[in-house]
């Protein structure tokens, strides 16, 4: 998704997919996929994509050091393609580096904190296709405040992305995500439909607060229970919402761009 979003800002301009604008799809890739790698160390996940996660093939220091390598990786690619943008893809690693140390922190205490859940986000998963799309449309030769115009879309479309993984966390399937369900529910992980939830029952509050403070997994009855409380408070649904708010943000910004077959694929 995020070097279509490269190729596609760039094409917003007829730019053709060449060398530099594939490089720079590129490192957006390398990037998130080691993120990837160093998440599942962190998170101990075992499935990613329907196959086992690095760490479970490789171990964890294998992992950590593969995830390492595509960052350097990233950075030089795009230092070698087009170093004007090496200073804010280093900009984006950054955030996403304090994001998980934000999210880290927060894990063994549970505090439904809107605020605090936008910065990780924002960090951890809006920062990166901000910068894809922004850089696409300074590869295209946009003018400068159609790339900032089109790093708002991306920022809103992160906001939309990860607001849809933390509901398919509580009810998605295995075989659709190619992943664990209720993974973040059993690490007491900040999400939008926790937070929801915890606002809404002060019982969910303190077991959640209680499972994030534990040393022991739940039980996979405990978690079912609760997962069916916290769709009966219809947190569920209004995460949903939340995600088709920040999905028609980024598409009004995006009508504010060029028309053509690259905005029409992004929309």
């Amino acid at each position: 998704v995020r070097p279509i979003c490269v190729m596609l800002a760039a094409q917003m301009s007829d730019r053709a997919f060449d060398h530099e604008v594939k490089q720079i799809a590129i490192c957006a890739e390398l990037v998130h996929t080691a993120t990837l790698m160093h998440d599942d160390v962190i998170d101990q996940g075992e499935d990613r994509r329907g196959r086992p996660t690095a760490r479970m093939v490789y171990g964890n220091a294998a992992s950590v050091l593969g995830g390492d390598h595509l960052l350097v990786d990233a950075l030089q690619r795009v230092h070698s393609a087009n170093p004007t943008l090496t200073g804010s893809l280093l900009g984006v690693i950054a955030d996403m580096v304090h994001a998980e140390a934000l999210q880290l922190e927060l894990r063994k205490s549970f505090r439904p904190d809107r605020n605090l859940y936008q910065q990780v986000v924002e960090g951890k998963t809006a920062a990166l296709f901000r910068w894809a799309l922004e850089s696409g449309g300074q590869l295209g030769n946009l003018a400068p405040e159609q790339a900032t115009l089109l790093g708002e879309v991306g920022a809103n479309l992160g906001m939309t992305f990860q607001l849809i993984d933390d509901k398919l966390d509580l009810c998605g399937s295995p075989e659709e995500t190619g992943k664990d369900t209720c993974l973040d529910l059993r690490e007491g992980k900040l999400t939008w439909p926790l937070i929801l939830a915890a606002e809404r029952s002060p019982s969910l509050l303190l077991r959640l607060r209680h499972i994030a403070g534990s040393d022991h997994d739940p039980k996979v009855g405990e978690i079912a229970q609760m997962v069916e409380e916290i769709r009966n408070t219809g947190a569920i649904e209004d995460t949903q919402a939340e995600a088709e708010r920040f999905a028609q943000l980024a598409a009004n910004a995006l009508k504010k761009l060029p028309s053509g077959r690259a905005r029409d694929a992004l929309q």
